[in-house]
């Protein structure tokens, strides 16, 4: 009885210390999500390049990672899609606008606004406004109430 607890605490104890904040991003083109830690579960969402995310557990193999998305949702990903080398962000609402400076005062970058979920590399920063690019090498500038970064 006495080893069971103590497997127990060791194990929240893992869980706690593996639980902590980490930003993650997306490395490659796609990568799916899934409802547990390996392949043989279900995909739950597949994601693309530079989509952030908070490292919030690692599976006992190490391998896998749960990861919290942008809704808050948590599923798993294979620790070599992803990296900690850059930050990243998601567009967390419906039709903004992407300028071609820092600031609302410069013009529109593309033709029409970005969807929400739309996922960049953080370039840098200019007081509340985010340099950033995408998979496709297009930059542009963002305010940062419309974006969750990690």
């Amino acid at each position: 009885m006495k080893i069971s607890r103590t497997l127990i605490c060791v194990f929240f104890l893992f869980i706690a210390y593996s639980s902590s904040l980490d930003a993650l991003c997306v490395k490659v083109k796609e990568a799916n999500l899934r409802t547990g830690p390996g392949t043989n579960y279900e995909i739950g969402w597949t994601v693309y390049k530079y989509m952030p995310f908070e490292k919030v557990g690692v599976s006992l193999s190490g391998n896998w990672y749960a990861v919290k998305d942008v809704d808050g949702t948590v599923l798993w990903m294979y620790r070599n899609l992803l990296t900690g080398k850059y930050r990243c962000a998601v567009v967390n609402t419906e039709g903004v606008n992407v300028r071609t400076g820092p600031g609302a005062h410069y013009e529109k970058r593309f033709g029409k606004p970005m969807e929400k979920y739309y996922s960049a590399r953080i370039l840098k920063r200019k007081g509340s406004w985010i340099k950033v690019i995408d998979d496709d090498n297009e930059t542009g500038w963002i305010h940062k109430d419309y974006v969750w970064i990690r």
